[in-house]
């Protein structure tokens, strides 16, 4: 397989491009340093897609080497032949691959082998090619073999039917035929496997074709399934399947024929049927998980990009019951100024004590923003915030965020080490005021699975997961830069090139000798070594160092190049970030932008980021977002009425749509069929995981504490509603 034109062709990209991307990953690059510094190398290709393309090349070379290990396997078998080479050749899945092998893969014991070793194999042949006039048994009893146990010739024709049976089943063009029937034309049904009522009620007698269920609906079902809930089945009209075993066999209308069907029947059956549905459940896992892991990433992606909120002090709300409510105060750089514990809830209820103790820490501290953690007890917190502020009369505002993952971190080593002296409870306040902060340099201290911004993601292939999801804070994390005077160890690990004792070094030397005063001194630091550096430097910052262009997102390997640029264009140095350079777009286009290029030696892409980063170093892609949702007030999921139009703050996007917090302390969901007044196939094309959104209330259920929500247009709803018929339902 020629690996270069095969992805060129999959991913729409020139060979050339592809060439060097593959040159470029065999060299050890990361994919960050790729995608920022080697356009011209790559044509400009995004870190995402290098990943893909990353992923399958991966694929692809197993591919080829178990195409060279069944090769070698069949050939020491002597059984290679040119036709069979070929086919090998041609495969391009591990599936095909491992269906051709399936004949010649040692087996262990089945009735076909020990008929073969009774020496019915040429029987079976005979049979199959329907070329002997005389009636079966007749033929059968020149196979007699007493001491081998062929007694009789009904016993032949039965070793001789399983030797047909299993040669169908190791067919491998007729399996994958089967496997397009299954996937076509299978319908998945799961049944109630007792009386327990349960959450996989909806699934106690669903069917859904395979070609159209959801990844969400097959996650739900296998969950269902593994807690005995569930019994799983896929149907097929066994008449499509037993049509295209027969038309291989070609059966006349004879007693011999009559016996290959009953053969084909029994493959079916005993031997294709149970595989193919085996490998076809887990197909559809395989699916499904892949577009759980998908939307998990994305949902990360979105809600670690979201926008800090920056040089205020924030007070940070662990809120609790009969531990009370934990409290910290950091300042716009997230050191801790204070703590404190206060109980204004049940069983406690110490109101007074509680708003005296907020009032301090607001007054002497200046804090302006409050973030409420939204786990126990977070909706009486949130209630007791709210009425605090209107006490206080304003220029404060608050905000609930996600404590998911929090009491994970809390109690890690992690947090132990940067909060030796603080209570379990303290760290969790601390860290929910610094996702509001800078929800990136805190939520990466976290396990990605832990933030709760997925579905299903416990069912997820484990290792699978871990790569997609670290890949996404990388990503992120690269995109936006690190200061390396301020960031943690967690941060500066997910930078390109750097590991965790990397980043621990980096740290451990800032805190013995002080600040970096360039990025050169990063070559100091134990295991840090020039291919690190390479792939690194670009990505840390260092406002106001010795050297400029260290703060800026410009490769120390294009100074040069950028200090050219800045000569040519009548700049210097010290104006890299001033006014003074909103005129070097001018400046370039009157020179000549390929010009320029030539004669700096870099390519245009390179110049169009080094000119981007003089104009506004160290720019962060975050500021260009909307600002998050503050508060100041709250309402009660009883004060909500259908119609009533709210803004909200997007927690979590998946399959099926997306919850949206409206501030009532419980997130309402928005179905894919109300998120747009045009058709949606996918809720990411819509949302996103950080998105302030207008919503409509279309109905409450208190009890159940249930929101429905719409992000239609009212008249387009009102239509829809009278147009839209009755959906049958899925169940039966």
């Amino acid at each position: 397989m020629d690996l270069t034109k095969q992805l060129a062709g999959e991913f729409s990209l020139r060979p050339g491009q592809v060439e060097n991307i593959i040159s470029l990953i065999d060299a050890g690059n990361t994919i960050p340093f790729i995608a920022r510094y080697r356009k011209e190398q790559t044509g400009s290709v995004d870190d995402q897609l290098l990943r893909e393309l990353d992923e399958r090349l991966t694929y692809l070379r197993n591919l080829e080497k178990r195409r060279g290990e069944i090769r070698t396997a069949i050939e020491e078998q002597g059984k290679l032949t040119e036709s069979l080479a070929a086919s090998l050749d041609g495969a391009v899945t591990l599936a095909q691959l491992e269906d051709l092998y399936r004949p010649y893969r040692p087996k262990r014991k089945t009735r076909a082998s020990i008929a073969r070793e009774q020496g019915l194999a040429p029987l079976a042949a005979l049979l199959r090619s329907q070329r002997d006039p005389r009636p079966p048994l007749e033929i059968a009893r020149d196979y007699l073999n007493p001491e081998k146990g062929v007694d009789t010739p009904e016993a032949a024709l039965a070793g001789a039917q399983d030797i047909i049976a299993e040669e169908l089943s190791d067919d491998a063009r007729l399996r994958g035929l089967l496997r397009g029937l299954l996937l076509h034309s299978g319908v998945l049904v799961s049944r109630a496997a007792g009386e327990e009522d349960s959450v996989y009620a909806p699934y106690y007698d669903f069917r859904e074709p395979v070609a159209k269920i959801a990844g969400h609906r097959i996650l739900a079902i296998d969950r269902g399934e593994r807690e005995k809930f569930l019994k799983v089945t896929v149907e097929l009209d066994e008449s499509q399947a037993l049509g295209l075993i027969c038309r291989t066999l070609s059966p006349k209308s004879n007693a011999c024929g009559a016996l290959l069907e009953q053969a084909a029947a029994d493959s079916w059956r005993r031997l294709l049927f149970p595989s193919l549905e085996r490998e076809l459940r887990a197909a559809l896992t395989e699916r499904a998980d892949e577009g759980a892991i998908r939307v998990f990433g994305e949902n990360l992606r979105s809600l670690l990009l979201q926008p800090p909120i920056r040089g205020k002090v924030a007070l940070g709300m662990d809120p609790g019951y009969r531990m009370g409510c934990k409290l910290a105060v950091v300042d716009p750089t997230g050191r801790v100024l204070e703590t404190a514990v206060i109980y204004p809830t049940e069983p406690h209820k110490r109101i007074a004590e509680a708003k005296a103790t907020m009032r301090r820490l607001i007054t002497a501290h200046g804090v302006k923003i409050i973030a409420i953690g939204n786990g126990t007890a977070g909706r009486e917190t949130e209630l007791f915030a709210a009425d605090l502020l209107k006490e206080l009369g304003g220029g404060i505002s608050y905000m609930v965020v996600s404590e998911s993952g929090a009491s994970v971190y809390s109690a890690s080593k992690l947090a132990a080490e940067e909060f030796p002296d603080f209570d379990v409870n303290l760290r969790s306040a601390v860290s929910i005021a610094r996702r509001l902060q800078d929800p990136l340099a805190e939520l990466v201290k976290i396990d990605p699975k832990a933030i709760g911004v997925g579905q299903y993601q416990h069912d997820m292939p484990a290792a699978r997961l871990d790569e997609a999801l670290d890949g996404v804070v990388e990503s992120c994390v690269n995109t936006v830069g690190v200061d390396l005077n301020t960031a943690s160890a967690p941060l500066l690990s997910h930078i390109a090139g750097i590991t965790k004792t990397v980043a621990k070094n980096i740290v451990a030397r800032r805190d013995a000798e002080g600040p970096y005063h360039t990025r050169r001194e990063l070559l100091k630091v134990p295991k840090l070594g020039p291919k690190a550096f390479e792939q690194c430097a670009g990505f840390l910052r260092l406002p106001g160092g010795e050297e400029p262009l260290d703060a800026t997102a410009v490769h120390p390997e294009s100074y040069a190049a950028a200090r050219g640029l800045l000569a040519r264009c009548g700049f210097t140095a010290q104006e890299i970030g001033t006014p003074a350079l909103d005129a070097l777009e001018d400046r370039m286009r009157a020179i000549g932008k390929q010009q320029l290029a030539d004669a700096l030696g870099i390519g245009l892409p390179t110049l169009a980021d080094i000119a981007a980063e003089l104009r506004r170093p160290g720019r962060d892609v975050r500021d260009t977002l909307p600002p998050p949702l503050l508060r100041t007030d709250v309402m009660k999921l009883e004060d909500l009425r259908p119609g009533m139009e709210l803004t909200g703050t997007v927690r979590n996007v998946i399959d099926f749509g997306a919850f949206v917090d409206i501030g009532v302390h419980q997130d309402g969901l928005v179905h894919i069929s109300q998120l747009s007044d045009r058709y949606v196939k996918n809720p990411g094309e819509v949302v996103s995981v950080g998105d302030v959104v207008k919503v409509r209330v279309l109905s409450v259920d208190v009890p159940k504490k249930r929101i429905s929500l719409t992000m239609r247009s009212e008249k387009k709803q009102e239509s829809a509603d009278r147009a839209q018929p009755k959906r049958p339902s899925q169940r039966r």
